[in-house]
């Protein structure tokens, strides 16, 4: 899922929420993109609230992945000022009246340490089946929008392979600014050792198609995994 203003990017994250049933529990995986605490910054309990009431975190899905996983530190540095995973919260309110979720702020950039936490992730998950994994990124940022097509599309092949090690080589090459490289490669690398075998494109859009500016644009893509 993207994260940008809702104006630019939430019709893109409604077609894909509008194609799944919301289960009980939830894992976000988000970015730091204030570069603030811990680089894999994990919550473990209370609430965060949006206008729509309290979403609760699961403390024990939380415990269960900071077991499995030593590098998550928990930080609450990390997840402040940080909009990634909280403007996904809405959309799962506004579907779901009851659900609990787990939020991860990857900030690394060191695949080794992203391919950790999606393992550590993907063990976890295989023992609780029910859990959606929302991961949210926005792709290239503030180039023009051909240059932004371009190379978004290139990351989303990478993507549709679910190959994580393919993404963050052509994210390096080709200069892609994808913010939530990091939490993309986790994802896929979880999704490997889940035994995944789908990924399909529902939306793509740039910034531009809704504010007519085509000179610096974001690009947003919204997938389905399975």
């Amino acid at each position: 899922m993207p994260h940008a203003d809702y104006i630019y990017s939430g019709h893109v994250t409604g077609a894909v929420f509008i194609r799944m049933a919301v289960p009980q529990r939830i894992l976000v995986l988000g970015v730091t993109h204030h570069g603030r605490g811990a680089p894999q910054a994990i919550l473990s309990r209370g609430a965060w609230r949006t206008p729509l009431g309290d979403a609760q975190i699961d403390e024990e899905l939380a415990s269960a992945l900071g077991e499995a996983c030593p590098l998550l530190r928990e930080d609450s540095l990390a997840h402040a000022g940080e909009h990634s995973i909280e403007v996904q919260l809405p959309f799962l309110q506004a579907l779901k009246t009851e659900f609990t979720f787990v939020p991860l702020a990857l900030g690394t950039a060191r695949f080794e340490d992203l391919m950790l936490v999606g393992g550590a992730i993907g063990r976890v998950l295989a023992e609780n089946r029910d859990v959606l994994l929302l991961t949210t990124s926005d792709l290239n940022h503030y180039e023009d929008d051909a240059t932004t097509r371009m190379k978004d599309a290139k990351a989303i092949e990478q993507l549709l392979k679910m190959d994580a090690r393919g993404l963050y080589d052509v994210c390096e090459k080709e200069e892609i600014s994808m913010c939530g490289l990091g939490p993309a490669v986790a994802m896929l690398t979880a999704l490997t050792a889940l035994n995944a075998t789908k990924a399909e494109l529902v939306r793509y859009a740039t910034s531009g198609d809704i504010s007519g500016d085509r000179e610096a644009v974001v690009g947003y893509a919204g997938m389905i995994f399975s």
